[in-house]
């Protein structure tokens, strides 16, 4: 049996978004995951999914017939250049500008930028300025 590696944040294991347009949603997040470079971890049928993040249609067995309601999430982004690249790609790819890019008063130095996908979810691309991180990710292989 062969290897398998994952790489895990810090609070959330994972995310699962059920949609009304898979292959809307096939565009808009690919782009976003170019944008941010995020590979995408695999795709089937009816989802598709990277890192974290699970997107699927309502027919999957693990949406078991209903969708998500309005969400919320931030993806990590190296920069600000990657924050302006997210939002760019966002809007060229079927999201709607829910927010330009720029500073916001969370802490000093929080750069970012936020759109609604094609199912009206909040989806934000954030830089926290100058920090250091302790590790780029958690590894789990097994």
């Amino acid at each position: 049996m062969a290897k398998q590696t994952l790489h895990r944040g810090r609070l959330i294991d994972h995310l699962q978004l059920v949609v009304n347009d898979l292959p809307a949603s096939r565009r808009f997040y690919g782009a976003v995951f170019q944008a941010l470079e995020i590979p995408v971890g695999g795709a089937g049928e009816d989802y598709f999914w990277a890192d974290e993040l699970f997107v699927s249609t309502a027919d999957s067995r693990a949406a078991q017939g209903e969708l998500t309601g309005r969400q919320h999430f931030a993806f990590q982004a190296r920069d600000r250049a990657m924050v302006d690249a997210f939002h760019r790609a966002a809007l060229a790819n079927g999201g709607r500008d829910h927010g330009a890019p720029g500073e916001r008063p969370y802490h000093p130095g929080y750069y970012a930028a936020f759109v609604l996908d094609p199912d009206g979810n909040n989806i934000e691309a954030v830089h926290h300025g100058q920090a250091e991180r302790s590790a780029g990710s958690v590894e789990i292989v097994f």
